[in-house]
C-alpha cells in the first residue's frame, strides 16, 4: 500500500518530468513557456567572437612567424652562420637553386639541407 502511494506521487509529480524532459529542451534554446528559442544571431552570437578570439591568438601569430622565416630563408647569403631544425650549425658555402636547397659547410665537411631545414641564424 506504501509503495503504491509512493509510486503514485512520483509518477503524478510535475518535478522528474519537468527536471529530466525539459532540461535538454532548455539547454537547445527553448524556453519554459514553449515560446522558442533566441533566434540565429542570439545562437551564432557566442560562435562569432570565439572564431575570432581563435584566430587572434592562435592563427594570426603563426602567420606572421611562417612569413617572417620565409624572408629570413630569401635573405640568407654565402657566409651566414645558420642553424638547421636538427640543431647543426655550419656556414653556408653554397646555394642550390634548382634543387632549393643550401650547402653548409661543417668543419672541413659540406652538407646539402633543403633550405626549409634552417631554423634561423646562428647567435655567435
Amino acid at each position: 500500500m506504501a509503495l503504491n502511494l509512493i509510486f503514485e506521487t512520483v509518477l503524478n509529480s510535475n518535478v522528474i518530468s519537468t527536471s529530466i524532459f525539459s532540461a535538454p529542451l532548455l539547454a537547445m534554446g527553448a524556453s519554459p513557456d514553449g515560446t522558442g528559442g533566441g533566434g540565429i544571431i542570439a545562437q551564432f552570437g557566442f560562435i562569432i567572437p570565439l572564431f575570432l578570439i581563435m584566430y587572434l591568438l592562435m592563427i594570426r601569430p603563426q602567420q606572421k612567424k611562417q612569413k617572417e622565416h620565409k624572408n629570413m630563408i630569401e635573405a640568407l647569403k654565402k657566409g651566414d652562420k645558420v642553424v638547421t631544425s636538427g640543431g647543426m650549425y655550419g656556414d653556408i658555402f653554397a646555394f642550390n637553386e634548382k634543387r632549393d636547397s643550401v650547402v653548409l659547410k661543417v668543419g672541413e665537411v659540406k652538407l646539402e639541407f633543403l633550405k626549409s631545414a634552417i631554423a634561423g641564424l646562428a647567435k655567435e
